[in-house]
């Protein structure tokens, strides 16, 4: 009879957990690319033991390049700014807009306590009134307060995306069209031509218009302002939408069109069965340029239209013309930047949930 060495079985239970924690890295690290965390693969790598010293090269590529290039831009805008004068003095440094940015939080924060208190002082008036048998007096005060950045961020974010939404609604099934049919192409290229190059500054006021005289109401679902800003998110970023899912039917294997065609499949399961499942990537392509084009477009409408949100906020704190305004727009500048990346991602994750690559 063979002895079987105990050392080579717990050495094969070593190799195989190493294994498995390999694969779970790698499984991973799809995700972390989509996140923006790549560098996150390499440090779990190092730590598990995987070539430490490749890995470090791999972790200062992907992490300390980023982090030493970001320095640099902070070291020379702190070294540069304060050279420039302008109308409101320097331009702030890097300390400067951050203490604003503090600043703006601890506005917020106080802005938010002063809202909780006064909803809970009409709270308590309507509860009195109620107890005292006049329920005809209970009113609903609305808070007539300024509202804090957090809030304009939020009110930002809500109309991008309404303007997004409506543009998706539109213009995946017009380039679902488009792909499918020459003709429809046809009739669509030249409308997609003209109004593709249309600033938003030119739409702004036609649709500020149209609204107003078709939505006459004061007491609706939505706000005057917050339809105009949203519809002309819409009317300038559907195009890319459009464009590339029309481009990504039109694209298909022409196999797949024949087997459909063998299988005698009815235009609805042909587009979610085949058109759609291949199209996708374009697609997503498509969606992630229209959101960043929508929030680029937003923000001038809300700076022209005075509509709520970080636009009016940045044109509010050009107008005011103070010491800190300067920095403030900075703040609203870094904070547009970050929200943009952040939808980027966004989009980025749910393409990557939806659809496959060769790598995954």
């Amino acid at each position: 009879m063979t002895a079987v060495d105990p050392t080579s079985i717990e050495a094969e239970h070593r190799e195989a957990r190493r294994a498995r924690l390999f694969t779970r890295i790698n499984k991973a690290d799809a995700w972390f690319r989509v996140l923006g965390l790549s560098w996150v693969t390499p440090v779990l790598k190092a730590a598990a033991g995987d070539n430490p010293r490749g890995q470090v090269r791999e972790i200062w590529r992907l992490l300390g390049v980023p982090l030493v290039a970001i320095a640099g831009f902070l070291a020379l805008w702190a070294i540069l700014a304060p050279q420039v004068q302008t109308s409101l003095g320097a331009v702030p440094g890097p300390v400067s807009v951050w203490q604003e940015a503090v600043g703006l939080h601890e506005d917020a924060v106080r802005t938010g306590e002063q809202r909780s208190k006064f909803e809970a002082m009409v709270a308590q008036r309507n509860e009195r009134l109620i107890e005292a048998g006049r329920p005809g007096d209970v009113k609903d005060v609305a808070y007539t307060g300024a509202p804090s950045y957090y809030q304009q961020i939020g009110t930002s974010i809500q109309t991008v995306f309404f303007g997004f939404l409506i543009a998706t609604v539109v213009a995946v099934p017009l380039g679902i069209l488009a792909g499918l049919s020459p003709m429809a192409n046809a009739a669509l290229n030249p409308i997609i031509q003209i109004f593709k190059p249309v600033s938003p500054l030119a739409w702004l006021p036609i649709v500020t218009m149209i609204v107003s005289a078709v939505y006459v109401t004061n007491d609706g679902l939505f706000e005057k302002s917050f339809l105009v800003s949203a519809i002309t998110v819409t009317l300038c970023s559907l195009w890319p939408t459009l464009i590339n899912t029309a481009l990504g039917v039109a694209s298909i294997d022409k196999d797949l069109v024949n087997v459909s065609k063998v299988l005698k499949m009815t235009t609805w399961t042909k587009i979610t069965k085949l058109v759609l499942p291949s199209a996708l990537p374009l697609i997503f392509t498509g969606l992630r340029l229209s959101l960043g084009v929508g929030w680029m477009v937003l923000i001038a409408a809300e700076m022209l239209a005075q509509n709520p949100g970080l636009g009016k906020f940045v044109w509010d704190e050009f107008q005011n013309g103070s010491s800190s305004s300067l920095a403030r727009i900075m703040v609203a500048v870094f904070t547009i930047g970050i929200i943009g990346f952040l939808l980027d991602r966004l989009m980025y994750a749910i393409q990557a949930a939806f659809t496959f690559s060769n790598n995954r």
